[in-house]
């Protein structure tokens, strides 16, 4: 891919709604972050989602494999 095709892609993402410009820089900092051997740094979204898990297995509500779906055949 070359230079000239992502900036055609940026002029057809100013035309996005704002969210999903803010997907997109997201998803190309974590790129840039990966390929830099960089830290990923979570967003205040996935960040609350921790802390819901965190809470819940804290409190002992953990889902059974049935529940989750799993079977003996994975691994």
């Amino acid at each position: 891919m070359t230079i000239k095709v992502l900036k055609e892609a940026m002029q057809q993402v100013e035309s996005w709604p704002e969210e999903a410009q803010e997907e997109l820089a997201e998803f190309a900092f974590e790129i840039d972050a990966r390929l830099k051997g960089g830290n990923y740094h979570a967003t205040p979204d996935e960040l609350a989602g921790i802390d819901r898990g965190l809470k819940a297995a804290r409190e002992g509500r953990i889902a059974t494999e049935s529940e989750c779906g799993t079977s003996e055949t994975m691994g």
